[in-house]
């Protein structure tokens, strides 16, 4: 990806229309939760120049309210318009560890987050959906406290093999990442997806019917083969989105 200085308007306006879209849907699917959790993209090939939202409700960010920082400047948080210390702390490491991470999307949603409150959290593949992430997804079990400078390194270096898309956060959330806002969007959306069918199919007290190793495999494969769905997915929310008479891509 070009370094931020070289983005055309057009693209650069593009990039923050998309996440700004991703946090209106994320509220409209009741994914947020107050003015917490974050969403950044990555502008420049290292990924250390990234968007990032300010403490705003999900339904109200514009394309034009989110923050452009630099993880590599120790100065950020002396900035008038500073990132909360949470998306500083776990977003910036992200963005200067993990390269391949250029969206990162962090939230608290309400079946992935009872996910994260068991003792086993892992993603069972039960089904299509949770088989995306079969083998693909980590459980970080070292909760420490909320995301400041030191528990966001230690979260972003179980983010080093690029094959990870999700991390179930133990006591706290989840984390997803893509290539793309799209793609980070709609692994987000599955997986809490995905959750909600393993909750309620473990409140039904009978055993879950587990896909074969090869099967799921198989399935989350061919999940990645169609790299048109994710932008198609995000297409649709912007166009229900403009239809409304939404003022997210402003």
């Amino acid at each position: 990806m070009p370094q931020t200085a070289t983005l055309s308007p057009v693209m650069h306006h593009a990039q923050r229309a998309d996440l700004a879209a991703a946090f209106r849907w994320s509220a409209r699917q009741n994914l947020h939760e107050s003015v917490a959790n974050h969403f950044s993209l990555a502008l420049n090939e290292a990924g250390t120049r990234f968007l990032i939202n300010p403490r705003r409700h999900f339904a109200r960010i514009r394309a034009s309210d989110l923050l452009e920082i630099d993880a590599d400047d120790p100065a950020t948080m002396e900035r008038p318009d500073a990132p909360d210390p949470t998306a500083w702390g776990l977003h910036g490491a992200i963005h200067r560890r993990a390269p391949h991470a250029r969206c990162v999307m962090h939230l608290h949603p309400p079946f992935a987050t009872v996910l994260a409150s068991l003792a086993d959290s892992r993603l069972p593949a039960i089904d299509q959906n949770s088989a995306m992430f079969h083998n693909r997804h980590i459980v970080d079990d070292g909760y420490g406290g909320m995301a400041f400078e030191a528990e966001g390194e230690r979260c972003a270096a179980l983010l080093s093999d690029p094959q990870i898309i999700a991390m179930v956060m133990g006591n706290h959330g989840l984390l997803v990442i893509g290539r793309s806002v799209a793609e980070a969007f709609n692994r987000l959306y599955y997986f809490e997806r995905a959750a909600e069918t393993v909750i309620r199919a473990l409140q039904t007290g009978r055993p879950l019917r587990m896909l074969p190793d090869e099967v799921a495999e198989k399935t989350a494969r061919e999940w990645e083969s169609d790299a048109a769905f994710a932008e198609d997915h995000l297409r649709e929310i912007k166009a229900v989105l403009q239809a409304e008479g939404s003022d997210f891509d402003a």
